[in-house]
């Protein structure tokens, strides 16, 4: 009789991930464009719960770039641009096997239609590429991470605008032909089905340039994942070992009570959560969004050809980030408002302090859930415990909450191989201190490794190893066997 899986596989992918808008720096250094994380001022103040990038529009925009009072932290990050070789040797000790990151689109295409690449751009990227390797790293190499050229968002509203499909598809060819001897494991576009939280990140339209805002998302979405096909198709062609892949952030739900009316309303919101990687890893489009779309009278350009190159072209593996599970109810579940996904606390866990619920038993459950529905390799782009940190008297950072959290984790996915799901990659988010995706805050740290800078990026910028950082070397050593 077939055995089950005792473990993690020997070729396991121990990692860690940033993006670099959060990490960077060095906004207009080296040919670099504006790109839409360069807007984004530092939240400070209001309720952690609440802290979120949402919508933006054109004046918006313009104020940001022609203010000199405010901070804008992912213009400087925690300027890896410059420290790059000695921050990958540092997390380099963990023993991490990969490392992901993300190429800043408009560090290669400045305004996103231009017509030639930005060469030191790429070469940039190429020379951090090959340190990563130096450092016994595999790549994992993102090409949309909220890195937008802002050109393209004043001027063609973004992915609303079907001509962003061809805009892409040449950045991400150029990507694929510089590095196709360098990087094997790819993801496309981050997080692609968020499109309430990083509504404006992601998809690049400004909210007063449209009349139906959740009409052009969906349109912006239809476009982008014709794109990722397209892209997909390319970079096969280009080389056949390529794996590209698609990710989500799993926002996946329990109905609130067992209801039938939750359960039905639960659904519902699931398969919105679905519907993208439906779309990318079988093909095509799903019956219960084609009704959602008559039902909400949402008139989406679905055209014969984008359907076919879809079909044929669909992910080699599902990427998820998986950061704590949500509850759904009939009450709650409201489409009207484009800025609202129904989710709810789940009343059964405890949280942390931004209000995300922390459940790692759910994480074997989605897993199961996503392997069950797609049969295709599943790797963790990111998890991680956004906490504040602090220097002990002793001069170190105890962060036990984040080891105790990471744990519990690791355990549960160990759990689900055993179940027989293909997890092939783990990686932590923010192994090193970045500036925070949703609030543009340092003081929201996830890192193994802190980085003494403020929410304004004063301090010394000197890198520290947390408790963690010992921690995740000895899981990584033990293959998982120690935790």
């Amino acid at each position: 009789m077939k055995q089950a899986a005792q473990g993690f596989p020997k070729d396991f992918l121990w990692g860690g991930a940033i993006a670099a808008n959060q990490a960077e720096g060095a906004f207009l250094e080296g040919g670099k464009g504006w790109c839409v994380a360069d807007i984004l001022k530092v939240q400070d103040k209001g309720d952690l719960k609440k802290k979120s990038n949402k919508e933006t529009t054109i004046k918006d925009i313009e104020f940001a770039l022609q203010d000199q009072n405010g901070y804008y932290p992912k213009r400087y990050g925690i300027d890896f641009y410059h420290t790059y070789k000695e921050d990958l040797k540092l997390l380099a000790e963990t023993g991490m096997k990969t490392f992901r990151t993300s190429i800043n689109w408009a560090r290669i295409y400045p305004n996103g239609d231009d017509e030639m690449p930005n060469e030191e751009g790429l070469q940039f990227y190429e020379d951090l590429i090959d340190e990563i390797i130096k450092n016994g790293m595999e790549p994992l190499i993102t090409l949309s991470h909220y890195e937008m050229p802002l050109h393209l968002a004043v001027e063609y509203n973004g992915w609303y605008n079907r001509k962003t499909i061809d805009f892409f598809v040449k950045y991400c060819e150029t990507c694929f032909r510089r590095y196709k001897d360098k990087v094997k494991y790819w993801i496309l576009v981050n997080q692609i089905n968020l499109i309430h939280h990083e509504s404006f990140n992601h998809l690049g339209i400004p909210a007063d340039r449209v009349e139906n805002l959740l009409e052009a998302k969906y349109q912006g979405i239809h476009n982008e994942c014709t794109a990722c096909a397209i892209a997909t198709k390319i970079g096969h062609e280009i080389n056949p070992d390529f794996q590209l892949g698609m990710m989500v952030y799993d926002g996946l739900s329990e109905p609130l009570t067992c209801k039938p009316e939750d359960v039905l309303a639960n659904m519902l919101r699931n398969q919105r959560e679905y519907f993208f990687s439906d779309l990318l890893l079988r093909g095509t489009y799903p019956g219960y969004m084609i009704r959602f779309f008559n039902d909400h009278h949402l008139n989406i350009d679905i055209r014969p050809e984008d359907e076919q190159v879809l079909r044929e072209n669909t992910a080699d593996f599902l990427a998820i980030s998986y950061y704590y599970t949500i509850c759904a109810s009939a009450e709650s579940t409201n489409i009207d408002d484009i800025n609202d996904d129904g989710a709810l606390m789940n009343p059964h866990i405890d949280a942390s302090e931004w209000g995300w619920g922390i459940d790692p038993l759910g994480l074997r459950t989605v897993l199961n859930t996503y392997y069950d529905r797609y049969q295709k390799p599943i790797i963790i782009a990111e998890n991680g415990y956004g906490t504040f940190d602090t220097i002990s008297e002793d001069g170190k950072i105890h962060d036990e909450k984040r080891i105790s959290y990471l744990r519990q984790h690791v355990e549960q996915m160990k759990e689900a191989i055993k179940d027989g799901v293909e997890v092939i990659g783990y990686y932590p988010w923010g192994p090193i201190d970045i500036v925070s995706c949703s609030s543009s805050e340092m003081s929201k740290r996830y890192g193994f490794i802190y980085v003494d800078q403020d929410d304004y990026g004063q301090g010394s910028k000197k890198r520290m190893k947390k408790d963690s950082f010992y921690w995740y070397q000895r899981v990584i050593a033990s293959n998982g066997e120690e935790l």
